[in-house]
């Protein structure tokens, strides 16, 4: 019976930190704006230049973790390994949630968005199941040699950590974002008619002026007791509003497309139903200087020879986008959106995304964007 718990710890808790970390690892630039998010809160800012590396460090060692739990491999230090991992994390959720600071944890990626709360309460549940793999990690018996077993873990890490180096060079292998291939810009950011709206409920802080009673309640409760009627009830300060069921919520709901004056260019610029490629650089101070000079030179070609329309998306300032063009000699159009929506559209800065129609076609990373030969090939038909 106990050998039977054990292993039923081993096999929940591995698999659940292998997945945990492959869906990380799958999307690690993602996580590591996550982790920013962490830093900000904790104000440990010095830490924002290492978070990518922290990120494809972390998935690897959530992933290395679940694969010697279960093989057995090192059982005592890696019962350990996942006890404080688990309390860490634990601790980070707990915070989030309570003091509403980063309200996705991002222990899914985008894959399975949890609220805070969420969260906790699973990695409460995981650390029931570690604390009986902790208390038992003695009687772990491995499946292999000691010997046998490390070389597991080293072909483990190595494939861990190479994984999330892969997805970062070359995007995610499964796009769990909004702007994935397929997906119909203009669509995802509608509302649909009759779609319910958030419920708000609001708290009145009432004070009795004759006896200084306090009590709160909410509106309903404030209009159905007519004790607003009632001269010697005051409200303290403004009604607290409190969010008590979720209403639709488009999947795109902050994508607002501007040029250097304000003016909106969503619809023209979604809507075309010729080919356009946009390319997505949310910060020209640290995108890659020498891929914006090749996919400029690619541009080029494509608007000289087939009259593409090509952009540049970015959130930097008009002064520092002319100050870029001048410098790269751009021939794409500039326009600006806000970096949020320009990070979820394409994982590398820049990246390049090519649409019709407001349907995303095809994006790609700055390191595997097709030659301009395969890219007329498979897209563009000749002028006639």
């Amino acid at each position: 019976m106990k050998n039977g718990l054990i292993w039923f710890c081993r096999i929940a808790v591995g698999l659940l930190f292998i997945f945990s970390g492959l869906i990380k690892a799958n999307d690690p630039l993602g996580f590591s704006y996550k982790l920013d998010e962490y830093f900000e809160v904790f104000n440990i800012t010095f830490l924002s230049s290492f978070a990518l590396s922290i990120a494809i460090l972390l998935c690897a060692l959530e992933m290395l973790l679940g694969f010697a739990l279960l093989i057995g491999a090192r059982p005592v230090k890696v019962a350990w390994g996942l006890l404080l991992l688990i309390i860490f994390f634990g601790f980070l959720t707990f915070y989030s949630a309570y003091f509403k600071v980063v309200q996705t944890c991002g222990c899914f990626g985008d894959a399975i968005p949890l609220t805070p709360w969420q969260s906790f309460s699973k990695d409460m549940v995981l650390l029931l199941l570690v604390a009986v793999i902790f208390v038992n990690r003695k009687t772990i018996k491995p499946l292999f040699s000691a010997k046998c077993g490390d070389q597991w873990l080293i072909g483990a890490a190595i494939v861990s950590v190479g994984f999330g180096l892969y997805t970062y060079n070359f995007l995610p292998v499964i796009d769990f974002l909004p702007y994935k291939i397929g997906a119909n810009i203009l669509e995802e950011m509608k509302r649909p008619t009759g779609a319910p709206s958030d419920i708000f409920e609001l708290t009145y802080n009432l004070k009795n002026k004759k006896t200084g009673e306090k009590k709160s309640m909410s509106d309903k409760e404030y209009l159905k007791t007519n004790i607003w009627k009632d001269a010697n009830w005051e409200v303290q300060g403004d009604p607290e509003s409190h969010l008590i069921k979720k209403g639709f919520e488009p999947k795109i709901r902050d994508l607002s497309i501007q040029d250097a004056q304000g003016n909106k260019f969503n619809d023209e610029l979604l809507s075309s139903p010729f080919y356009s490629v946009f390319i997505v650089a949310y910060d020209l101070h640290t995108t890659n200087g020498e891929a914006m000079n090749r996919l400029n030179a690619l541009a080029a070609s494509l608007i000289d020879n087939y009259n593409i329309h090509t952009i540049i998306l970015t959130s930097s300032s008009p002064q520092d986008a002319l100050a870029y063009t001048k410098e790269h000699k751009l021939v794409s159009e500039i326009f600006y959106a806000d970096g949020v929506p320009l990070k979820t559209m394409v994982r590398s800065s820049p990246g390049v995304i090519l649409m019709k129609n407001g349907v995303v076609i095809n994006k790609w990373h700055y390191h595997s964007v097709p030659t301009y030969d395969i890219l007329v090939k498979k897209y563009f038909q000749p002028q006639q």
